[in-house]
């Protein structure tokens, strides 16, 4: 079964913008052409003038090119693509080893790149409720992993909250109840 598909262009001529449409051929003369490129009559154009038959129509006559105004294109890469490329090199370098992924220095790492991330994007869209519960999720358990990093090594801790410039306040001692409570005064009023 042979699908004919048709699109619809604009093109500059003389007198303007003239629509045209591009056909595929039949399999038969698909060999011979791939398109065929019908160009509506413009009805714009003075037909009885004889000086319209000489002239070739351009897309673009050489002189409109060169007096085309400059449009400045911004070539910076797309925000997730440029968040997967800064994901990539923060996971090379806080690496332990090569085959790791698991250390909580990795993790943390990674997470930050994703809050950072996250965060940029919530700025933009402040009614995506579904991404801010998982930013929220997301800081919940980068601050657990730097607890435990810090009950098992504090200079390891220390350095990775220095180089990722996180705000993190070191979980204390865990009070018993009678140090809790030794700063109130012990007798009942009768």
């Amino acid at each position: 079964m042979l699908r004919a598909v048709f699109l619809l262009a604009l093109v500059y001529s003389a007198s303007g913008f003239v629509p045209i449409s591009f056909r595929p051929q039949t399999p038969t003369t698909a060999a011979r052409s791939m398109l065929t490129v019908t160009m509506s009559p413009d009805t714009g154009a003075n037909l009885n003038s004889s000086s319209d038959d000489d002239e070739v129509d351009f897309i673009l006559s050489s002189t409109e090119l060169d007096s085309a105004p400059v449009v400045e294109i911004d070539s910076s890469p797309p925000a997730p693509f440029a968040h997967a490329e800064k994901l990539v090199a923060v996971r090379e370098k806080y690496r332990l080893s090569a085959t790791d992924t698991g250390s909580p220095e990795f993790q943390v790492a990674s997470m930050t790149e994703r809050i950072l991330y996250l965060t940029s994007h919530l700025q933009q869209n402040p009614k995506d409720f579904s991404t801010r519960r998982g930013l929220v999720a997301l800081v919940n358990k980068r601050r657990r992993l730097l607890n435990y990093l810090f009950t098992e090594d504090v200079d390891r801790y220390q350095s990775l909250v220095k180089s990722l410039g996180i705000r993190h306040k070191a979980p204390g001692r865990v009070q018993s109840r009678a140090e809790k409570y030794a700063k109130f005064n012990s007798k009942k009023k009768s």
